[in-house]
């Protein structure tokens, strides 16, 4: 299940989760993200348990993609205990997105 992401639930969706999450930063407008978007759902769907996926709108939220120095979408974040472990940017294959989980 992927969960939207706002600065309201951020700490507690992510900061304070248990699991790592995997945040896909993304805008309807961009075509890669669409293109990303059924890729991060079958891992979301694969890994419910292990991991959370969280989805940020960086036209809706533009405060997070800020603090993550979002410059270029699509971008994947992957943070564990509230600390930013692993990152990429743009339109990648599934096993890339897997390794960027560890």
């Amino acid at each position: 299940m992927e969960i939207t992401l706002t600065k309201e639930n951020f700490e507690n969706e992510v900061i304070k989760s248990e699991l790592p999450v995997l945040i896909d930063f993304w805008a309807s407008w961009c075509g890669p993200c669409r293109m990303l978007a059924p890729v991060v759902a079958e891992i979301a769907e694969e890994q419910a348990g292990k991991i959370k996926v969280g989805k940020v709108n960086v036209d809706e939220e533009p405060e997070l993609a800020s603090v993550f120095r979002v410059s270029s979408i699509p971008t994947l974040v992957v943070m564990k205990d509230g600390k930013v472990v692993n990152s990429a940017v743009g339109l990648m294959p599934k096993a890339k997105v897997e390794a960027l989980l560890g």
